[in-house]
């Protein structure tokens, strides 16, 4: 492709871990994520509260951090390595996004199984942008993307393969 403005590159990765309480559980995955990326991890809130659960609006239940720039390369390199370099299809979403799980923290090369913090798995979520999307996030005079430039499902798996030598499993 010789146009710079259709390139897809990776705009962010979050990686998320939902524990679903306060306390010592949530202090243990804030240390996870920080000794896997590290970076200092952002506390999550319940959005609705649900009884069930025991899940207040507002209570704080995970942590996840936004990996962007060259971290974000290198990350998501180090991640799929635990993966194999193996993807499902259907970890792509129809705007091109990925998401995909890691079991266990201690997957990570150089991370050593700590009996104080336990076992956390974590999600990691790729979000694939092409340059020029700023126009329609920005505050003053935001304008519509049209379809043509907006990332598909098929153009990220390519980018993945490409990239990253990612195979996609169906």
């Amino acid at each position: 492709m010789s146009d710079v403005m259709r390139q897809p590159r990776i705009e962010k990765i979050v990686v998320n871990i939902g524990v679903g309480e306060a306390g010592e559980r949530l202090n243990k995955a804030q240390k996870v994520l920080n000794m896997v990326t590290k970076q200092k991890p952002v506390i999550t809130t319940a959005k609705v509260t649900n009884r069930d659960l025991g899940v207040r609006h507002g209570m704080p239940i995970g942590c996840k951090v936004t990996i962007r720039g060259e971290n974000a390369n290198d990350f998501l390199k180090k991640a799929l390595v635990i993966r194999d370099n193996r993807v499902a299809n259907y970890s792509f979403d129809k705007e091109g996004n990925l998401s995909f799980g890691i079991p266990d923290y201690t997957d990570f090369e150089g991370m050593k199984y700590d009996p104080e913090i336990g076992i956390f798995g974590m999600d990691v979520n790729v979000v694939f942008m092409r340059p020029g999307f700023r126009v329609a996030k920005r505050r003053i005079m935001p304008r519509k993307l049209p379809k043509e430039h907006r990332m598909t499902r098929d153009e990220a798996i390519s980018f993945m393969k490409e990239r990253f030598k990612v195979e996609v499993v169906e």
